[in-house]
């Protein structure tokens, strides 16, 4: 009875564990879940989420071009010229300044701090003689092989959502890869536009593989 027993445990657990490999289990290249840790601690969260920014106020190529495109920070600066730190803690040493009889300070996040260093501005905001402005290293998140043409233009324009492709990327603290972005993936995709059509609109989404493939 206790070798029974056992046997059947053990069933169990060999089960178990093929189980949890066949769920992790992925074809080379799907690179879902990949979160990379950026130069600076940009929240969609808090941007596209919370403050509702458009996607293409600062992906504004994937409505002109082949690529979505890394806004340039003259763009964060549009912003950032005046707010550089967040509402809580400008109001935190608002609170302390009037406790203290004193001047409320500036303040600055340390995150945006990066964002100034990198633009090799001063405390005032004002370029500085000895150092040169760089971009910021960004690192991607989403990527396709060489052999894949993928353009965002007939996609955004065609009224495909970007969290159709990139997940719901308001909610996200650190941007990261929702889907598997495979060749199946994207034809069972173009198969369900044929369908159903795109936000309530009949639509064509070709499936020859030149589309994709020179």
């Amino acid at each position: 009875m206790r070798s029974r027993t056992l046997t059947i445990l053990m069933g169990f657990t060999v089960a178990a564990s093929l189980a949890a490999l066949a769920a992790a289990w992925r074809l080379p290249g799907d690179n879902r879940g990949y979160e990379p840790v950026q130069p600076i601690n940009y929240s969609h969260r808090l941007h596209a989420g919370e403050m509702q920014i458009s996607c293409m106020y600062c992906h504004s190529g994937a409505e002109q071009s082949r690529y979505a495109g890394i806004p340039s920070t003259s763009v964060c600066m549009n912003c950032h010229q005046e707010v550089r730190a967040s509402f809580e803690l400008v109001q935190q040493e608002a609170q302390d300044a009037e406790a203290e009889d004193r001047t409320a300070e500036r303040i600055v996040s340390s995150e945006l701090q990066k964002l100034y260093d990198t633009l090799a501005l001063d405390d005032q905001l004002r370029p500085l003689e000895d150092k040169a402005p760089m971009p910021v290293p960004w690192v991607r998140v989403h990527t396709l092989p060489d052999f894949v043409r993928f353009d965002h233009r007939p996609h955004v324009l065609s009224g495909v959502s970007c969290q159709s492709c990139h997940g719901p990327v308001e909610t996200m603290e650190r941007v990261r890869q929702e889907a598997p972005l495979s060749m199946g993936w994207c034809v069972n995709c173009h198969r369900d536009v044929n369908e159903h059509g795109v936000a309530g609109k009949t639509a064509y989404a070709s499936l020859d593989c030149t589309t994709c493939h020179y």
